[in-house]
């Protein structure tokens, strides 16, 4: 009878993890060359992100979860703004909070390589306000430049130049706009 209801604990737990809890993304470059992988795992307090990437100048660069699942090249423009469901500011230092899609910013080696753990707080591969699977997905985005930390709307980050899709698994095409940045702020200020 106890191995039984063993069973039946260890069944109910096992629906509870979702089948998302780990997943891999192939990064690419403007020109539409993989040039990574990021490998998104789900955590206890959100979700961390082992990059591997090739081809960038030396030095510190922007990274953010981008609102849609799409990386048409050469400008990545069709991934939308940063993830934002609450609507806050942008940047990690803002002292009014950050986007969900904030991240450190990551530093390329003299040789142009990136091998870095991120983690994305509060976010999840699972259902919820916070994941970033919902609505079919988002995409994870490089920038030219170091992210600022508190700039609207983007950090002064420059162009977008890698980008990987983040698809769910059941998703479809994104028929979407993107958001427009300043819309909720001055929402708020109204």
């Amino acid at each position: 009878m106890r191995f039984i209801f063993l069973l039946f604990i260890l069944f109910l737990v096992s629906c509870q993890t979702g089948g998302n809890s780990s997943k891999t993304i192939e990064m690419y470059n403007a020109s539409g060359d993989m040039v990574g992988t990021a490998t998104l795992t789900e955590q206890e307090d959100g979700i961390q992100i082992k990059l591997k990437v090739e081809g960038l100048t030396p030095g510190f660069h922007g990274i953010h979860i981008h609102e849609y699942p799409e990386c048409k090249v050469p400008d990545f423009i069709s991934a939308g703004n940063h993830f934002n469901p609450q609507g806050d500011e942008h940047g990690l230092m803002h002292p009014e909070g950050a986007h969900l899609g904030d991240l450190p910013n990551v530093e390329a080696d003299g040789d142009g390589l990136v091998d870095a753990e991120l983690m994305l707080a509060e976010a999840t591969l699972l259902d919820g306000k916070n994941s970033i699977l919902e609505g079919g997905g988002t995409s994870l985005i490089i920038h030219e430049n170091q992210d600022d930390g508190v700039s609207q709307p983007a950090g002064d980050s420059g162009i977008r130049i890698i980008c990987g899709e983040i698809i769910a698994d059941d998703a479809t095409e994104a028929t979407e706009s993107p958001t427009d940045p300043t819309q909720f702020n001055e929402d708020q200020e109204d």
